[in-house]
């Protein structure tokens, strides 16, 4: 059998088209892979020589994959393909061409710790404070700069971005960029965005080179096109414009790398560049059941920002999505863990047949401890194990050398955590002097003046004994949660942590404020008597050390983001709850909006066969217990799909309140020992049988409306100033609401 003969009708299509400028719409599950691996195949196979195709990707491992199908069906011809990231590409071409640019062709590649090195050095012969000028904000800065083909000359010509750094009270930045930039030319070094940034350089301003990657690049394809940024595309157009043999394949609905830099507007508005353009649209799901796709085309058509699809699959219903309702983050992850353990003992399945995907790192702390404490075994995707985070360590460093101050280990990570001047040398000696002495540490630094004399570094070495002696006095007199506050805000982590304001620092400072939520949590459960620092850290202690080594069959735990690509028969998404996820950092404008409920697409779009949502009415956040509303993507589900649901084992213990009711979801506690399904209703109200919202450009004031939670109500104003369209309605039962009407759903009744 051909190839060719495994390809569906729009497959095929998009595979034997192969002249002029092309856009292959892919929906999740479609076979996206495929059908661009044998497109480059079928090429080769017309007769075009491999030299003469470039194929860009955004992993290395996408672009093994796909090398070795084609030369599964060419041969070895295919290893010619010039095919790899936008990075390595590019690279390679700067290696040949650099030397336009004033590069050698053995030029440095900068990794991230390089650049940060670098910018730290420039901070400090600057003398500039390095708490306002984090090298990870101001490196973040520059790249996003240079993202946007942003030199250091025209950043620091620029009103607007100088502006922005003088509000921030950081107006150097654009000094810093340029000095960075000098200092790696003089080094004869490029980070990866400078792969970019100095081909786009290479091809606008020397003609010559754009010419020879023109006439070799006759068929340029570009895969996972949604995610490219303003650089990647100018690239690639500058490329193809000579032959036009330009294919791009991508899924807008997927996109969700906004804050990588990634811009949807090039694959909303690829038609405009290319009016002769071939649209092919791959919209037959092979991965999922038609519960799950038809839930997820229900969600994505809330977003405006689209190419319309219709996406479908002729696999079987299969089961309903179930709704997991928990009283609190504790309990989502016990029910979670008690779920996968009944569907793997029911139906004989291993445990990488299930994922649990989440929208912040932080949010696995809760589930890790559930998974463990019934031996299922997991691994962390891209990302460590939350205990073993380097955040989290430093902080635990600090409440164990205050609980046991003989513990070297601990004082060595954190002696010098904030920053105090306290270097590798100092420490060596401490130790050496211990080791002569046969004293701790602690008691020579109890006693430091008499070991070191008086001088600068005593003096430090003094104030952080004098601190830790503090730690400790709170220790005693502290429950866990209060002692272990007092030490993340007297040390200093917390307010370091809380100061970095880029992407990295909030995530660490979520990070440690879910460590202090999960002590918090400790101290809260009446099961555990001694509320303690110390016990606490026994528990902790016992988890972290656990055979944690990650094989094949273990349950996946992922940010979202991580997951994209992926597959799995079960998949768990949890933590659905308004300022979670949607997160609340993206509430600000519909753009923001649309790019959360896109990334709620991928989550469900993940799972072949099961997919469970989950979310929590009490979360603990900052150290208190909050109380927490459902997600409006939730909501946004057709009802039809959906079914709560209580796993067996969890009727053993935890919460039993079988009558909680919280915007519109309901959770019937089973009374017989097996699970018990029930439908969802829409909300408290009982919606009308012919209920259809209207479009919100035909609601009035006086109108007498429906809506699916609150029931009737009558329209009192409408305000038109803004960025969206409010209306003020008193509801019957509910008095009154303001509702942002894109969202609201409301039907008219007379």
């Amino acid at each position: 059998m051909s190839y060719l003969d495994t390809l569906n009708e729009p497959q095929r299509l998009a595979v034997e088209t192969t002249k002029g400028p092309m856009m292959i719409i892919a929906g999740a599950g479609s076979g996206k892979t495929r059908v661009l691996t044998y497109r480059i195949a079928h090429l080769m196979q017309q007769g075009v020589e491999p030299f003469n195709i470039l194929s860009l990707t955004f992993t290395n491992k996408a672009a093994k994959e796909m090398r070795e199908r084609i030369e599964k069906v060419v041969g070895t011809e295919a290893r010619n393909l010039w095919m790899g990231t936008f990075h390595s590409i590019f690279a390679k071409i700067l290696r040949f061409e650099g030397h336009l640019l004033g590069y050698q062709s053995n030029f440095t590649i900068y990794d991230s710790d390089d650049s940060k090195s670098l910018i730290k050095s420039i901070i400090k012969d600057f003398n500039l404070d390095d708490k306002l000028y984090k090298p990870n904000s101001v490196l973040g800065r520059i790249s996003n700069a240079k993202n946007n083909l942003i030199s250091w000359r025209a950043y620091m010509n620029n009103s607007e971005l100088t502006m922005d750094d003088e509000n921030s009270g950081r107006p150097k930045i654009g000094e810093i960029y340029k000095e960075y930039a000098i200092r790696c030319f003089r080094a004869n070094a490029m980070d990866f965005d400078d792969l970019l940034f100095n081909t786009n350089i290479l091809f606008q301003n020397h003609l010559e080179a754009l010419n020879k990657y023109q006439d070799k690049f006759r068929y340029v394809l570009i895969d996972e096109f949604q995610d490219t940024n303003l650089s990647q595309y100018l690239i690639t157009r500058r490329l193809a414009a000579r032959h036009q043999n330009i294919c791009v394949v991508g899924d807008d609905a997927q996109s969700i790398y906004a804050f990588r830099g990634a811009n949807i507007q090039n694959i909303l508005n690829f038609e405009k560049d290319y009016p002769d353009l071939k649209v092919v649209k791959l919209e037959q799901n092979y991965r999922s059941t038609q519960t799950i796709v038809q839930a997820a085309n229900s969600v994505i058509r809330y977003n405006k920002a689209q190419l319309k699809k219709n996406v479908w699959t002729s696999n079987d219903n299969g089961t309903p999505i179930h709704m997991i309702k928990a009283a609190t983050d504790a309990e989502e992850g016990r029910l979670i863990a008690t779920s996968i353990f009944e569907e793997k003992m029911q139906r004989t399945l291993p445990n990488s047949a299930f994922a649990i995907l989440y929208r912040t790192n932080a949010q696995s702390r809760a589930l890790e401890e559930a998974l463990r404490r019934l031996n299922i075994k997991y691994k962390i995707i891209g990302g460590l194990s939350f205990y073993q985070r380097k955040e989290i360590k430093d902080i635990v460093g600090y409440l164990r050398f205050t609980i046991n101050p003989q513990d070297v280990e601990a004082f060595k990570r954190i002696i010098n955590l904030p920053k105090r001047g306290i270097g590798k040398t100092t420490v060596d000696k401490l130790i050496v002097r211990s080791n002569e002495t046969q004293t701790s540490v602690w008691e020579i630094l109890c006693n430091i003046e008499r070991h070191f004399g008086a001088g600068r570094t005593s003096k430090v070495l003094d104030s952080f004994t004098t601190m830790v002696k503090s730690f400790q006095l709170s220790v005693e007199q502290k429950n866990a949660y209060d002692a272990a506050t007092d030490i993340a805000r007297g040390s200093g982590l917390l307010r370091e942590l809380y100061d970095d304001k880029s992407v990295e620092g909030r995530v660490r400072y979520e990070n440690l404020q879910e460590l202090l939520n999960a002590i918090k949590a400790f101290v809260d459960d009446p099961e555990n008597e001694d509320k303690s620092l110390d016990a606490f850290l026994q528990q902790v202690s016992l988890l972290s050390s656990a055979d944690n080594e990650t094989d094949e069959d273990s349950v996946t735990l992922m940010t979202i983001h991580m997951s994209k690509g992926l597959e799995f028969k079960n998949v768990y998404i949890v933590g659905l709850e308004e300022n979670l996820f949607p997160s609340q950092l993206m509430l600000e404008s519909r753009a923001d909006l649309e790019e959360e409920r896109r990334l709620f697409y991928v989550a469900i779009t993940r799972a072949e066969q099961k997919l469970f949502l989950s979310y929590a009415l009490q979360r603990y956040r900052f150290g208190k217990l909050i109380m927490c509303e459902p997600s409006r993507f939730l909501e946004e589900i057709d009802p039809q799909f959906m079914t709560s649901f209580l796993p067996q084992g969890a009727l053993g213990g935890g919460s039993r309140d079988t009558s909680m009711h919280r915007s519109g979801f309901t959770r019937k506690v089973a009374t017989k020992p097996k699970p018990q399904f029930t439908r969802v209703p829409k909300g408290n109200h009982t919606v009308s049988q012919n209920f259809k919202p209207n479009n919100p450009d035909e609601l009035q004031q006086g109108q007498k409306v429906e809506h699916a939670k609150f029931g009737f109500g009558k329209i009192v104003s409408i305000d038109t100033h803004g960025k969206d369209k409010r209306a003020k309605v008193h509801f019957e039962n509910f008095g009154e609401k303001t509702l942002i009407l894109s969202f609201a759903k409301l039907m008219i009744c007379e």
